[in-house]
């Protein structure tokens, strides 16, 4: 397990008090757009290579990939599409791999028709994620 990690968030989102197992920050927009999904960030640690999602969301769908660093750190990113209830819903997700075989994935998710209000945001989380000793 990672104990080194650290995350920045928006002062006025809300975080989980009692997140799943493996989840280390879960939070929540303090406001509601009117689309009516709130946008939300999970930051996971798990052993091992990470769970498909396909088989688990509702019209999954990956609309970008990519491999690249990010604030010295090498990180897997990808945008993915799934259905919430009637709610399209667009996934910011970036991974890095740590500590031996764990596994740290930051996922930020918001309604499609706000992606470009949030994305913005999204990667500003994603660039305060820490999870150690920095590439050479």
């Amino acid at each position: 397990m990672v104990t080194d990690l650290g995350i920045a968030l928006p002062p006025s989102w809300r975080r989980t008090s009692a997140p799943d197992r493996g989840v280390l920050v879960s939070a929540r927009a303090a406001a509601t757009p009117a689309s009516g999904f709130r946008p939300e960030v999970v930051l996971r640690c798990d052993p091992g290579p990470p769970g498909e999602l396909d088989g688990r969301l509702q019209d999954f769908a990956i609309e970008d990939d990519d491999h690249f660093d990010l604030m010295g750190h090498d990180v897997a990113y990808r945008r993915f599409a799934h259905r919430v209830g009637a709610v399209d819903v667009l996934c910011d997700q970036w991974a890095w791999q740590v500590a031996g075989a764990a596994r740290v994935t930051l996922t930020c998710s918001v309604a499609r028709e706000d992606y470009w209000d949030w994305c913005d945001v999204f990667e500003a989380i994603a660039e305060t994620v820490d999870v150690g000793p920095r590439a050479a």
